[in-house]
């Protein structure tokens, strides 16, 4: 069987594929350097991830274990609102660099792409199922894909606000972003 895997050494490459990756990019960043980096052996790593695609995904699962808020009863808009602040708040703590790292690996690494959207779609679906479940339950007419088009509208605009604007995604925003854009999408008028 072999000793134990060292969960320490997996903490240590993965900080190190953050910290690299947001420091020089995705094109830059080597398994070379995360292993200079982390303290791990080459070998090591490509023995817990077939390739810089797969060590870029397991990292970026690694840093964000946040979970969405429980959905109220069934009102709809208390459950964006709690939902697009709770999100929000999860974009504007990503470190720029990092973001930016990620875009760009995305449009030049299919495999990168593939992992990436993998990881978003598992996500969208944890932070989306819950509240329009319970707001259909309640009576809520939502239009088809639903859930799809809050995960392509609220991150979309919040990353344009966060990045682009340089600008907090304060109570203000996100009750526009809620009231005047994702309410009338959902519920298709």
């Amino acid at each position: 069987m072999g000793r134990p895997r060292d969960t320490g050494r997996d903490v240590a490459i993965l900080d190190a594929t953050l910290s690299l990756l947001t420091e020089f990019g995705y094109e830059q960043l080597s398994m070379e350097a995360v292993a200079g980096r982390s303290g791990a052996a080459k070998t090591t790593i490509y023995r817990r991830y077939r390739d810089k695609a797969a060590l870029v995904a397991a990292a970026v699962e690694h840093r964000s274990h946040a979970t969405p808020p429980e959905s109220a009863a069934g009102d709809l808009r208390e459950n964006l609102l709690a939902l697009v602040a709770w999100l929000a708040q999860q974009i504007a703590d990503q470190e720029i660099g990092l973001l930016g790292a990620l875009f760009a690996g995305m449009r030049s690494d299919p495999r990168l792409a593939e992992e990436m959207r993998r990881i978003l779609r598992r996500d969208e679906a944890a932070m989306t199922d819950q509240p329009l479940r319970k707001a259909i339950g309640h009576g809520e007419h939502l239009a088809p894909q639903a859930a799809e088009l809050f995960a392509e509208v609220a991150p979309a605009v919040i990353v344009h606000r966060v990045v682009v604007a340089g600008e907090r995604c304060d109570e203000r925003f996100v009750e526009h972003l809620v009231d005047d854009i994702l309410l009338p999408l959902l519920r298709g008028r």
